[in-house]
């Protein structure tokens, strides 16, 4: 596997970010909303990114549906997860909503040439200001269930699925983006409230990303840098096969870690395969250059890993996805969420 996803800070690539773009360690790019206004002009940002990497890409987004959806005009509005139960008739109801929203999703972004959208979000609706509604439910149980069929139809579409945030981000209050929360519940507490979505779905997953979390009562570093959450829990006792990708380095929950390089080497020891240094440029600078002698000692197969196993699958092109019965029964369906 390459180490780094990198951000890029408009919606062409620079010079400089086709620099950037060309390092051995450089294996994704994530996309934001900063990074686009149209579907014609991201299909030539994509082309742009693709074309200056050195290395097969994974480029990805965060378009999960509410709030958290980076790419607006010209695709569907996805709701928040935590609506489908205001509006289903049954569980069943709710079940086949989540399936219809995952192939949706997943089908438009992979028309326009992206990887992945970093879905679903696994963890349960409890005090979190920054999970809420993006979560599906309250309860293990129901976002198991809901979880379970939003994969199968990111599976339908033909792309890979990304649980966030394990062990669970639901639990305690601050934003990790900028704070340090800490979750000082007991290990029984959390297997019993918050694990069970990864531990019943770690099966179907494709990648799974860690939260910036202390849970002091397992570990005393966040999870994301912790090999004992990684190589014990999540590999060990999980037998999870699939990718690890850290969240973001730049976040404030991360600087426990040290300064950029350290966090991203702290990361990659945890057991994390890719790091994510988005939003802090000389940040991600100072970590290519840090972690260029892990990539040196890669074989060409163990760099390009991550794409091949994540990388875009089969897909309907836009003309096709756009009459394609599928679709215009998804349009119908998000009519029930705005009525």
């Amino acid at each position: 596997m390459t180490a780094v996803m990198i951000d890029l800070q408009g919606t062409e690539v620079s010079a400089t970010e086709r620099e950037l773009l060309a390092h051995p360690a450089v294996g994704g790019v994530i996309y934001f909303s900063r990074n686009f206004t149209d579907p014609e002009q991201l299909h030539e940002l994509v082309r742009q990114t693709r074309a200056a990497a050195s290395n097969p890409l994974l480029i990805a987004v965060d378009h999960e549906g509410g709030r958290v959806q980076r790419f607006r005009n010209g695709f569907s509005e996805l709701p928040a997860m935590g609506d489908i139960l205001t509006v289903a008739n049954d569980l069943a109801d709710a079940q086949q909503i989540a399936q219809e929203l995952g192939w949706l999703m997943a089908s438009e972004l992979l028309a326009r040439d992206l990887d992945l959208s970093f879905a679903p979000v696994l963890d349960v609706n409890g005090i979190s200001e920054v999970i809420g509604k993006r979560a599906f439910a309250d309860n293990a149980e129901q976002v198991i269930h809901l979880g379970r069929c939003f994969i199968k139809g990111m599976h339908q579409a033909g792309m890979k699925a990304t649980g966030k945030h394990f062990p669970g981000h639901g639990s305690v209050q601050a934003d990790s983006h900028i704070a340090e929360p800490i979750d000082n519940r007991s290990w029984e507490e959390i297997l019993k409230t918050d694990l069970p979505p990864f531990i019943e779905l770690a099966p179907c997953l494709d990648a799974i990303m860690p939260a910036h979390v202390v849970y002091p009562a397992v570990d005393d570093r966040p999870a994301g840098f912790s090999p004992y959450w990684i190589q014990q829990i999540l590999r060990g006792q999980l037998d999870f096969k699939g990718v690890i990708f850290s969240d973001d380095l730049a976040m404030a929950a991360a600087k426990i870690a040290g300064g950029m390089p350290e966090r991203a080497h702290a990361a990659l020891d945890a057991g994390c395969d890719m790091v994510l240094a988005c939003n802090d440029r000389k940040g991600a600078e100072a970590v290519l250059d840090s972690v260029l002698s892990r990539v040196e000692q890669q074989t060409k197969q163990q760099q390009s890993a991550c794409y091949e196993r994540l990388g875009k699958g089969a897909a309907l092109a836009l003309p096709i996805l756009h009459n394609h019965p599928r679709w215009h029964q998804a349009q119908q369906l998000l009519k029930r969420f705005s009525d």
